[in-house]
């Protein structure tokens, strides 16, 4: 990832709402879903939820399909961990102590995706 698209990524998820329905994405998994339910779980206004899709769309943090009626949203977990990946691609500077806590919480996600491994490759 480039300087130009970590920046979009990150002004992305600079607003609460925004990162609110990208972690709700997240969470959510590669089934991804529908804009209608987003709204209900997050309680806020459709058209303010459209807006944040629209921002999260153009920025490659999330993907959408139609489905029957419904709009499914799902987050773009590769355009995360890029983002993720140049955020951390120098880090520590040889300190060791500096990324020990990173450590620990990439050492959970990798169980995460260990377990989930399968579904998400075939859902990309």
């Amino acid at each position: 990832m480039d300087s130009k698209s970590a920046i979009a990524c990150l002004s992305a998820l600079a607003h609460d709402g925004r990162l609110s329905v990208f972690r709700l994405l997240v969470q959510a998994g590669p089934g991804g879903i529908p804009a209608g339910e987003i709204a209900r779980r997050l309680d806020v206004l459709r058209n303010t939820l459209s807006a944040n899709l629209n921002v999260l769309s153009h920025a490659g943090l999330i993907a959408s399909r139609r489905e029957g009626r419904s709009i499914l949203y799902r987050a773009e977990y590769g355009a995360m961990r890029d983002m993720l990946a140049f955020l951390v691609e120098d880090c520590c500077a040889g300190s060791s102590e500096i990324c020990a806590p990173l450590t620990e919480v990439l050492s959970r996600a990798a169980c995460c995706a260990a377990d989930k491994a399968k579904p998400l490759e075939s859902a990309q």
